[in-house]
């Protein structure tokens, strides 16, 4: 019996399951990774505004340092889905008071490389700054949840919609 015919059909199947299991593991509008982008020296990655990114910020975030999670409340208990608005992350060391890194997202979560050690979280969103302290441990990933107030108005801090901006260029 010749050896090398087993193998064509064993290896087709082989390559056939691991392709058929692929497509059933990564759908296929699958997305792209959040960047990693570098800000004052540390290394950061902005995300989860979809369903399927936000699944993969929250595998991720175990691997990095710290993580900010963004949201507005509905009310009820509950966090509106997506974060329509930019908001300002700054990190401050806890006892010096110097501000590590300081940058702009308008995304729900923020994975940071921080050092270890002790800072102060201030996000601020339309004018209104959310603080939490967050302890970072080497080998622990930290993380803080900001939760705006369902009264918050969402309104003044997102930006118009394409079709709004056409209606009122229509209207003059």
């Amino acid at each position: 019996m010749n050896p090398e015919r087993l193998r064509r059909p064993l290896a087709a199947l082989v390559l056939g399951g691991a392709a058929a299991f692929l497509g059933a593991v990564l759908p296929a509008h699958a997305f792209t990774n959040p960047p990693i982008q570098v800000a004052q020296g540390i290394e950061y990655m902005c995300g989860g505004a979809a369903k399927g990114e936000a699944e993969f910020m929250e595998m991720v975030a175990p691997r990095w340092a710290a993580t900010i999670e963004m949201g507005v409340s509905d009310g009820k208990g509950a966090q509106l889905a997506g974060f329509p608005a930019k908001a300002s992350v700054q990190i401050r060391q806890k006892y010096t008071g110097q501000t590590v890194m300081d940058v702009q997202t308008q995304s729900p979560y923020m994975l940071a490389r921080l050092d270890p050690g002790a800072y102060d979280v201030n996000v601020t969103l339309g004018g209104l700054t959310l603080t939490q302290s967050l302890i970072v441990i080497a080998g622990s990933p930290a993380r803080a949840s900001f939760l705006w107030p369902s009264n918050f108005d969402m309104a003044s801090v997102t930006p118009p919609m394409p079709q709004a901006l056409a209606q009122t260029s229509v209207a003059r």
